[in-house]
């Protein structure tokens, strides 16, 4: 039996149509609780209530699977994963997904292997590294079906950290919040320049709030140009 606020949790995963087995609630309470032990001595996040935690980290992140749909077997990329959202959770619901997280902060890095071990997550790649060299480097890019992001740049920078990195017929995912349609109207020229597709818009009103979350998804339907992305820097510091 859980705890009256785990059952809450999966209750509100089911109103997401998010069904979460015994296991992977469990799962759930651990990263929780690793989460409050670090964050109490360094700052992976603002948020620091259990319910919170929660609410705008994990149900956040599993949402996502409403538009991206069985990950089960795709590849995916977090970029600037932080304390591992949305990439960890989305494992922690597909167990058969190949993850890669990308955080520049070592110390996060350290944060996100302390919880893949204590889950025994596998096929979990953790990268101390910048979206921009790795949309530069063979290894990554074109190679994966979904590239995300949250809460790391506006629209039309991330287009250039995440549409290098997916295969032509992959997308990028952004999440984001009530000034999302501002980004897109300022991403319009970025989008094809890239090799995307127009970009398609989804919400979510998350259980227990009133403000709605938005999911902007774009296909990878061309070949990015190779100057792109541009050096570590450039597409925060000159937006296409």
């Amino acid at each position: 039996m859980f705890t009256v606020e785990w059952e809450q949790f999966a209750a509100w995963a089911d109103e997401l149509d998010v069904s979460l087995s015994a296991a992977q609630i469990e799962q759930f309470m651990t990263y929780q609780e690793l989460l409050l032990e670090w964050n109490a001595r360094m700052n992976l996040t603002a948020v620091r209530e259990p319910a919170e935690i929660r609410l705008r980290h994990f149900l956040d992140s599993l949402s996502c699977a409403r538009v991206m749909g069985d990950l089960n077997g795709r590849s995916l990329i977090d970029v600037g994963t932080g304390a591992g959202f949305p990439g960890l959770p989305l494992k922690i619901l597909f167990p058969q997904l190949k993850l890669t997280l990308v955080e520049s902060v070592v110390k996060k890095t350290h944060f996100l292997q302390a919880v893949v071990d204590a889950l025994s997550l596998s096929d979990v790649t953790i990268l101390t590294d910048r979206a921009e060299l790795l949309g530069q480097s063979p290894q990554h890019r074109r190679q994966y079906d979904w590239a995300v992001a949250r809460a790391v740049a506006e629209l039309r920078v991330l287009v250039e950290y995440l549409l290098p990195l997916c295969a032509v017929g992959g997308s990028m995912l952004a999440q984001k919040g009530e000034g999302v349609a501002a980004e897109i109207a300022n991403a319009q020229v970025a989008i094809p320049l890239l090799g995307g597709s127009e970009p398609e818009l989804a919400q979510v009103t998350l259980p227990d709030r009133d403000q709605p979350h938005y999911f902007v998804t774009v296909k990878k339907i061309g070949e990015t140009p190779q100057k792109y992305p541009r050096r570590v820097g450039m597409p925060a510091k000159r937006p296409l």
